[in-house]
Protein backbone atom coordinates (compact mmCIF):
# COMPACT_ATOMS: atom_id res chain seq x y z
CA UNK A 1 0.00 0.00 0.00
CA UNK A 2 0.86 3.34 -0.57
CA UNK A 3 2.57 5.62 2.42
CA UNK A 4 0.49 8.33 3.39
CA UNK A 5 2.34 11.77 3.58
CA UNK A 6 2.97 12.73 7.13
CA UNK A 7 3.17 16.06 8.46
CA UNK A 8 7.44 15.76 8.25
CA UNK A 9 6.77 15.24 4.63
CA UNK A 10 4.35 17.67 4.18
CA UNK A 11 6.82 20.40 5.68
CA UNK A 12 10.00 18.88 4.02
CA UNK A 13 8.78 20.21 0.07
CA UNK A 14 8.43 23.89 1.94
CA UNK A 15 12.23 24.09 2.09
CA UNK A 16 13.71 26.12 -0.81
CA UNK A 17 15.55 23.57 -2.78
CA UNK A 18 19.41 23.88 -3.06
CA UNK A 19 19.95 24.01 -6.67
CA UNK A 20 19.87 27.11 -9.26
CA UNK A 21 15.72 27.68 -10.21
CA UNK A 22 15.64 28.12 -14.20
CA UNK A 23 12.51 30.34 -14.27
CA UNK A 24 10.92 33.45 -11.35
CA UNK A 25 6.86 34.25 -11.94
CA UNK A 26 4.67 36.15 -9.41
CA UNK A 27 1.21 34.89 -9.02
CA UNK A 28 -1.44 37.50 -7.84
CA UNK A 29 -5.56 37.26 -7.21
CA UNK A 30 -5.44 34.05 -6.41
CA UNK A 31 -9.02 32.05 -5.77
CA UNK A 32 -8.87 28.77 -4.73
CA UNK A 33 -12.19 26.76 -4.99
CA UNK A 34 -12.49 23.22 -4.28
CA UNK A 35 -15.09 20.62 -4.29
CA UNK A 36 -14.92 17.42 -2.13
CA UNK A 37 -14.72 14.63 -4.30
CA UNK A 38 -14.95 10.85 -4.01
CA UNK A 39 -11.37 9.41 -3.58
CA UNK A 40 -11.97 6.27 -6.10
CA UNK A 41 -13.16 8.64 -8.57
CA UNK A 42 -10.05 10.68 -8.85
CA UNK A 43 -7.60 7.55 -8.32
CA UNK A 44 -9.30 6.05 -11.53
CA UNK A 45 -8.33 9.45 -13.87
CA UNK A 46 -4.53 9.61 -12.21
CA UNK A 47 -1.38 7.77 -14.37
CA UNK A 48 0.28 4.81 -12.50
CA UNK A 49 2.42 5.66 -9.83
CA UNK A 50 0.20 8.64 -8.20
CA UNK A 51 -2.39 8.30 -5.64
CA UNK A 52 -4.70 10.56 -4.69
CA UNK A 53 -4.11 12.62 -1.86
CA UNK A 54 -6.72 12.93 0.93
CA UNK A 55 -8.07 15.47 3.92
CA UNK A 56 -10.37 13.59 6.47
CA UNK A 57 -10.70 10.98 4.31
CA UNK A 58 -11.72 13.28 1.58
CA UNK A 59 -10.57 14.18 -2.10
CA UNK A 60 -10.74 17.26 -3.34
CA UNK A 61 -10.95 19.04 -7.13
CA UNK A 62 -9.82 22.51 -7.23
CA UNK A 63 -10.54 25.45 -9.46
CA UNK A 64 -7.88 28.32 -9.24
CA UNK A 65 -8.01 31.53 -10.73
CA UNK A 66 -5.21 34.22 -10.87
CA UNK A 67 -2.76 36.59 -12.72
CA UNK A 68 0.71 35.54 -13.59
CA UNK A 69 3.19 38.51 -13.48
CA UNK A 70 6.66 39.00 -14.43
CA UNK A 71 7.26 35.79 -16.25
CA UNK A 72 10.87 35.15 -17.15
CA UNK A 73 14.02 32.56 -17.41
CA UNK A 74 16.22 33.61 -14.48
CA UNK A 75 19.13 35.20 -16.96
CA UNK A 76 16.72 37.41 -18.56
CA UNK A 77 13.72 40.82 -17.82
CA UNK A 78 10.41 40.09 -18.06
CA UNK A 79 9.50 40.95 -21.75
CA UNK A 80 6.55 43.74 -21.55
CA UNK A 81 3.64 41.67 -23.84
CA UNK A 82 4.96 38.10 -23.15
CA UNK A 83 5.65 38.07 -19.19
CA UNK A 84 2.47 39.23 -17.94
CA UNK A 85 -1.00 36.89 -18.31
CA UNK A 86 -3.95 35.08 -16.80
CA UNK A 87 -4.17 31.13 -15.89
CA UNK A 88 -7.02 29.18 -14.87
CA UNK A 89 -6.75 25.64 -13.71
CA UNK A 90 -8.51 22.30 -12.84
CA UNK A 91 -6.09 20.49 -10.26
CA UNK A 92 -6.17 17.60 -7.79
CA UNK A 93 -3.63 16.40 -4.53
CA UNK A 94 -2.03 13.78 -5.40
CA UNK A 95 1.39 11.44 -3.42
CA UNK A 96 3.87 9.01 -4.39
CA UNK A 97 4.28 5.37 -2.83
CA UNK A 98 6.89 6.96 -0.78
CA UNK A 99 4.30 9.46 0.33
CA UNK A 100 5.87 12.57 -1.44
CA UNK A 101 2.79 15.23 -1.84
CA UNK A 102 1.73 17.31 -4.65
CA UNK A 103 -0.28 18.79 -7.14
CA UNK A 104 -1.93 17.03 -10.42
CA UNK A 105 -2.85 19.49 -13.12
CA UNK A 106 -5.81 18.30 -15.50
CA UNK A 107 -5.60 21.64 -17.58
CA UNK A 108 -4.35 25.08 -17.38
CA UNK A 109 -5.71 27.50 -19.64
CA UNK A 110 -3.69 30.28 -20.55
CA UNK A 111 -4.60 33.12 -22.52
CA UNK A 112 -0.55 33.32 -24.09
CA UNK A 113 0.35 31.18 -27.00
CA UNK A 114 3.78 31.60 -26.12
CA UNK A 115 3.44 30.52 -22.89
CA UNK A 116 1.37 27.77 -23.74
CA UNK A 117 3.81 25.92 -25.94
CA UNK A 118 7.10 26.76 -23.60
CA UNK A 119 5.02 25.15 -20.69
CA UNK A 120 4.03 22.37 -22.31
CA UNK A 121 7.62 21.54 -24.41
CA UNK A 122 9.39 22.50 -21.37
CA UNK A 123 7.46 21.20 -18.23
CA UNK A 124 4.96 18.49 -19.83
CA UNK A 125 1.92 20.22 -18.48
CA UNK A 126 -1.84 20.51 -19.88
CA UNK A 127 -1.54 24.19 -20.85
CA UNK A 128 -4.85 24.87 -23.13
CA UNK A 129 -5.26 29.06 -24.84
CA UNK A 130 -8.09 30.47 -24.19
CA UNK A 131 -9.34 33.84 -24.50
CA UNK A 132 -8.92 35.62 -20.70
CA UNK A 133 -9.76 39.42 -19.56
CA UNK A 134 -9.30 40.25 -15.95
CA UNK A 135 -9.88 43.28 -13.70
CA UNK A 136 -7.60 43.59 -10.61
CA UNK A 137 -9.01 44.27 -7.52
CA UNK A 138 -7.17 47.50 -7.17
CA UNK A 139 -8.74 48.33 -10.40
CA UNK A 140 -12.55 48.09 -9.44
CA UNK A 141 -14.26 50.11 -7.47
CA UNK A 142 -15.34 47.79 -4.96
CA UNK A 143 -12.10 46.10 -4.63
CA UNK A 144 -12.72 42.97 -6.44
CA UNK A 145 -11.55 40.55 -8.99
CA UNK A 146 -13.18 40.08 -12.04
CA UNK A 147 -12.01 37.11 -14.36
CA UNK A 148 -13.45 35.46 -17.61
CA UNK A 149 -11.83 32.91 -19.54
CA UNK A 150 -13.29 31.08 -22.77
CA UNK A 151 -11.56 28.06 -24.86
CA UNK A 152 -12.20 28.03 -28.47
CA UNK A 153 -15.56 26.06 -27.61
CA UNK A 154 -18.95 28.30 -27.12
CA UNK A 155 -19.74 25.56 -23.82
CA UNK A 156 -16.54 26.56 -22.67
CA UNK A 157 -16.94 29.54 -20.15
CA UNK A 158 -15.78 30.73 -17.09
CA UNK A 159 -16.10 33.74 -15.26
CA UNK A 160 -15.43 34.34 -11.42
CA UNK A 161 -15.92 37.57 -9.29
CA UNK A 162 -14.41 37.73 -5.75
CA UNK A 163 -12.56 39.09 -2.84
CA UNK A 164 -11.37 38.51 0.59
CA UNK A 165 -13.35 39.07 3.48
CA UNK A 166 -10.50 39.04 6.24
CA UNK A 167 -7.03 40.44 6.17
CA UNK A 168 -4.76 37.39 5.00
CA UNK A 169 -3.01 35.00 7.29
CA UNK A 170 -1.06 31.96 7.22
CA UNK A 171 -2.17 28.43 7.09
CA UNK A 172 -1.83 25.96 10.27
CA UNK A 173 -0.47 22.77 9.75
CA UNK A 174 -2.36 20.22 9.84
CA UNK A 175 -5.61 22.39 8.55
CA UNK A 176 -7.88 22.17 4.92
CA UNK A 177 -6.78 25.16 3.89
CA UNK A 178 -3.09 23.96 4.57
CA UNK A 179 -3.58 20.68 3.24
CA UNK A 180 -4.95 22.86 -0.03
CA UNK A 181 -2.54 25.75 -0.46
CA UNK A 182 0.93 25.13 1.10
CA UNK A 183 2.00 22.87 -2.10
CA UNK A 184 5.41 23.01 -3.54
CA UNK A 185 5.35 19.99 -6.08
CA UNK A 186 4.08 19.46 -9.02
CA UNK A 187 3.72 16.22 -10.95
CA UNK A 188 3.87 15.80 -15.14
CA UNK A 189 4.08 13.21 -17.56
CA UNK A 190 5.47 13.77 -20.67
CA UNK A 191 3.47 13.11 -23.84
CA UNK A 192 6.18 11.34 -25.67
CA UNK A 193 7.43 8.90 -23.70
CA UNK A 194 4.75 8.64 -21.05
CA UNK A 195 7.42 8.98 -18.28
CA UNK A 196 6.61 10.72 -14.73
CA UNK A 197 8.56 13.96 -13.84
CA UNK A 198 8.58 15.93 -10.35
CA UNK A 199 8.62 19.66 -10.40
CA UNK A 200 9.67 22.02 -7.20
CA UNK A 201 8.35 25.40 -6.84
CA UNK A 202 9.33 27.97 -3.82
CA UNK A 203 7.82 30.63 -2.51
CA UNK A 204 7.06 32.22 1.22
CA UNK A 205 3.34 30.69 2.51
CA UNK A 206 0.49 32.05 1.27
CA UNK A 207 -1.32 34.61 2.87
CA UNK A 208 -5.36 33.36 3.28
CA UNK A 209 -8.63 34.65 3.77
CA UNK A 210 -12.09 32.97 3.25
CA UNK A 211 -13.31 34.10 0.00
CA UNK A 212 -16.14 36.82 -0.89
CA UNK A 213 -17.76 35.18 -4.12
CA UNK A 214 -20.24 36.89 -6.13
CA UNK A 215 -19.95 34.58 -9.30
CA UNK A 216 -18.64 31.37 -9.87
CA UNK A 217 -19.10 29.46 -13.43
CA UNK A 218 -16.93 27.06 -14.72
CA UNK A 219 -16.85 24.35 -17.01
CA UNK A 220 -13.35 22.82 -16.54
CA UNK A 221 -14.98 19.81 -14.91
CA UNK A 222 -17.08 18.88 -18.05
CA UNK A 223 -13.78 20.22 -20.23
CA UNK A 224 -12.01 17.39 -18.20
CA UNK A 225 -14.50 14.61 -18.47
CA UNK A 226 -15.69 15.16 -14.89
CA UNK A 227 -19.69 15.55 -14.08
CA UNK A 228 -20.42 19.18 -13.05
CA UNK A 229 -20.78 19.12 -9.56
CA UNK A 230 -23.87 21.37 -9.49
CA UNK A 231 -23.55 23.29 -6.31
CA UNK A 232 -21.45 25.56 -4.75
CA UNK A 233 -17.75 25.18 -3.65
CA UNK A 234 -17.19 23.54 -1.07
CA UNK A 235 -14.41 25.57 0.13
CA UNK A 236 -13.16 28.83 -1.27
CA UNK A 237 -10.09 31.00 -0.18
CA UNK A 238 -8.27 34.02 -2.19
CA UNK A 239 -4.55 35.05 -1.34
CA UNK A 240 -3.25 38.23 -2.45
CA UNK A 241 0.04 36.24 -4.07
CA UNK A 242 3.28 35.53 -3.44
CA UNK A 243 6.68 35.68 -5.64
CA UNK A 244 8.00 32.47 -6.90
CA UNK A 245 10.85 30.29 -7.89
CA UNK A 246 10.48 27.68 -10.88
CA UNK A 247 12.82 24.42 -10.65
CA UNK A 248 13.54 22.54 -13.38
CA UNK A 249 11.54 18.65 -13.68
CA UNK A 250 13.06 15.66 -12.70
CA UNK A 251 12.67 12.33 -13.73
CA UNK A 252 10.35 10.48 -10.86
CA UNK A 253 11.64 7.02 -10.36
CA UNK A 254 9.12 4.35 -9.18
Amino acid sequence: MPAHPTAEQRAATRVRPARSPVMFQSWHHLLFLHWAWDPAAIQATLPEGLHVDTHNDRAYLGVVPFWMDAVRPRFCPPVPGLSWFLELNLRTYVHTADGTPGVWFYSLDCNQPVAVQIARTLFSLPYVHARQTGVRPDAHPEGLANFTSQRQSDSSRNHFTYSGSTPPALAEPGTLEFFLAERYLLFSRSRRTGCLYEGRVWHTPYRLSPARVTRAETSLFVDNGFPSPDRPADHAIVSPGVDVSIYGLQRLHA
